[in-house]
């Protein structure tokens, strides 16, 4: 794939919002459980404006992906991200995963978010990531189906596709590149390890420059309430600059590179 400008390969920077629907949404005893949510409200009340700040010191554009629930819960937050200039995209209403839904309930979900998101802020989402990119077999024709024209879930390629017989073009994500996967920890998982910057600096590095070596897209999935944790603001400042100083990769929102894997109308 040609980039815009002659880049080798291209960036994005992506951010999951979940705050503390993460787990509000798939445990019935969550809600009287205020130690395992303040994991989550960290996020909207503390993380996010340390990650703008982050972003606005380098320059580099983001998106966010809000549940619609949590655009109602905390609009302040989300307020915050689209008066930085970043993107604003679709996480579904609550945090339930597609693949465990029925058609109508899946459908509910998409509507739901749209709308919320709508309503709270103004945002009419062009793009959806599923809650844990877990998506079912009927998820992209409902994408299509509302006028949403690019999702991020699948790991079959490293570059942007188009789904056949659609519009929706696909930024595919991959688990090694995602936050989640070396730092998460709740007091359901204790047994978990919870990996040291160094650990996932190192991989995070070798994937994105193996991804520059072969012209692809590197799609970085990171989340406000871990990412944002004080001891790895660093971490994130480290993958934030080697994007800004890389003139042959191409950092853009997930729309943007959606738009240009699309090509012209």
């Amino acid at each position: 794939m040609e980039w815009p400008s002659g880049a080798r390969s291209a960036s994005c920077l992506t951010f999951d919002l979940d705050a503390d629907e993460v787990w509000l949404a798939e445990e019935s005893s969550a809600a009287r459980r205020p130690g395992l949510l303040s994991q989550g409200v960290y996020g909207p009340r503390v993380a996010v404006p340390l990650v703008l700040d982050v972003l606005r010191r380098y320059g580099v554009p983001a998106t966010f992906f809000v549940p619609g629930r949590v655009a109602e819960r905390y609009p302040h937050a989300v307020r915050q991200v689209l008066d930085a200039g970043h993107e604003v995209a679709h996480h579904g209403y609550t945090h339930r995963s597609p693949a465990g839904l029925t058609v109508h309930e899946e459908e509910e979900e998409l509507v739901r978010g749209l709308e919320a998101l709508r309503a709270t802020h103004g945002v009419t989402a062009r793009g959806y990531r599923a809650p844990s990119w877990d998506v079912s077999p009927r998820t992209v024709e409902l994408l299509h189906r509302h006028g949403l024209v690019y999702a991020s879930n699948l790991m079959a390629d490293i570059v942007p596709y188009r789904h056949p017989g659609t519009e929706v073009v696909e930024l595919p994500v991959h688990w090694t590149l995602d936050d989640a996967a070396h730092f998460w920890f709740a007091q359901t998982s204790w047994s978990r390890k919870i990996a040291t910057n160094e650990e996932a600096g190192a991989i995070w590095q070798a994937e994105a420059a193996g991804i520059d070596r072969l012209g692809g897209l590197c799609v970085h999935t990171f989340h406000p309430q871990i990412i944002g944790r004080p001891g790895r603001l660093e971490l994130l400042e480290l993958i934030v600059r080697t994007v800004a100083e890389n003139d042959a990769v191409w950092s853009a929102t997930a729309g943007e590179i959606a738009d240009w894997a699309r090509g012209p109308e």
